[in-house]
């Protein structure tokens, strides 16, 4: 019996020890990526057209690294989805050039983009003014 129990501990020992080899290998094959600190990002390409999904190059020394991205499909990938903006209200209508139009402040950069500080976007006026249509009461109407 103790013959046994000795055979088993010996056996857990050695099993915990190839594992924390195992961890020190993982960490020496990441450690070079993460020493950098200098990362430096490219902007988002998308793989076919001009939106939708995409890669966008890392490199920082002699590394490089590709990552997933996404380049809006909408009024946005004027100015790309690494830039964010807060945005005021619609102005009203220019009849003459038939648009609307607002201003945007940089809220934040992301991936070191190069963002203009202030945008302006615009838009075709609506044709029509919407209008709520009234509401149908519910039950018996005396």
């Amino acid at each position: 019996m103790r013959h046994f129990l000795l055979v088993t501990l010996l056996m857990v020992i050695i099993m915990a020890a190839e594992a924390s080899k195992k961890k020190e290998r993982g960490k020496e094959a990441k450690g070079g990526a993460a020493e950098c600190a200098d990362w430096k990002y490219g902007r988002c390409v998308p793989t076919s057209g001009d939106c939708g999904a995409g890669v966008r190059e890392a490199t920082c020394n002699d590394q490089t690294k590709k990552h997933k991205c996404k380049v809006p499909c909408n009024w946005k990938k004027d100015f790309g989805a690494d830039c964010k903006y807060k945005f005021g209200r619609w102005a009203e209508c220019d009849t003459s050039t038939g648009t609307k139009s607002r201003s945007g402040t940089l809220k934040k950069a992301l991936f070191d983009a190069d963002c203009q500080v202030t945008i302006k976007v615009s838009k075709p006026c609506s044709p029509k003014t919407k209008t709520k249509p009234a509401k149908k009461g519910r039950g018996k109407e005396n």
